[in-house]
Parts: C-alpha cells; sequence; structure tokens
C-alpha cells in the first residue's frame, strides 16, 4: 500500500513537471531594413534587411505595393525587433499596412506591422527623399 501511494506520487510530479516544460517560447531578435519606395497614385517598394537571432544572421527580401495618394521617392533605413518569433522562418509572410492588426504609423519613418504568424515588427528609421503618402497597403518578407 505504501508502494502504491509513493507511486501515485512519483507519477502526479512527473506528469506536473511535463506539464510545466512543454509550453513553447516566442523569441526577439533584432531587424535591419533598408525600403525604397515611389510612385504616383500606386506606390511600389522594395529592399533587403537581415533578421538577427540567438546570435545568427538571417537575410531577407522586402516587397511591397501601396494603393492610394502617393507622391514621390524615398528611402527609409529601418532599424527594430521583432517580437513573437517562433524561429527565423515565422519572420516570413506578408505584412499588412492599414487594416485593423496591421501597420500603426508612430510618426515619421515609425511603423509597427504584424504578420499571419503573429510576428509583431516594431521599426523606426530615418526617411530620406521626398514623397507623401496617404496610401493603403502592405508588404511581404521572404527569407534569402
Amino acid at each position: 500500500m505504501k508502494q502504491t501511494a509513493i507511486y501515485a506520487a512519483l507519477v502526479t510530479s512527473l506528469v506536473t513537471v511535463a506539464g510545466f516544460s512543454t509550453p513553447s517560447r516566442a523569441d526577439t531578435g533584432q531587424v535591419a531594413v533598408v525600403f525604397t519606395k515611389g510612385g504616383f497614385i500606386v506606390g511600389v517598394g522594395g529592399g533587403e534587411g537581415v533578421l538577427v537571432l540567438h546570435g545568427k544572421k538571417y537575410p531577407f527580401t522586402v516587397s511591397g505595393m501601396s494603393v492610394g495618394f502617393t507622391i514621390g521617392a524615398s528611402t527609409t533605413k529601418f532599424v527594430g525587433r521583432a517580437l513573437n518569433l517562433r524561429g527565423p522562418a515565422s519572420i516570413e509572410g506578408s505584412y499588412a499596412a492599414g487594416g485593423a492588426g496591421g501597420a500603426v504609423a508612430a510618426g515619421a519613418g515609425a511603423v509597427q506591422l504584424q504578420n499571419g504568424n503573429g510576428v509583431i515588427l516594431q521599426l523606426s528609421g530615418p526617411k530620406i527623399g521626398a514623397e507623401v503618402s496617404a496610401a493603403v497597403g502592405g508588404v511581404t518578407i521572404r527569407l534569402k
């Protein structure tokens, strides 16, 4: 009887430990992006960037388009963080700009974007050039 109680306590403790040790954790990485955009009515842009996660560099490409009031051209050098990463591949996908949960402009050259994987990019940086935009669009990130 005593062994049964000890066995039951051991099994309970193992199940409890296993239950608490399995949750997956999201990582935060550093991001640097150079994005060039230009257009008249329809804005088109593209660029390159790098994600640094756990000391490794993961280069990626950025492409995007916006429709609305866009005049001029600009280049922005963004730096910031990528939150809620579940590995480097989770940064890939489409980031909506101007939609619910999409982009929130925080002044000139600052933006927060979220993709379908739940990754949030918080980026800021100086804008070089002359561009006026009141457009809705998005960007797509692909690892190289």
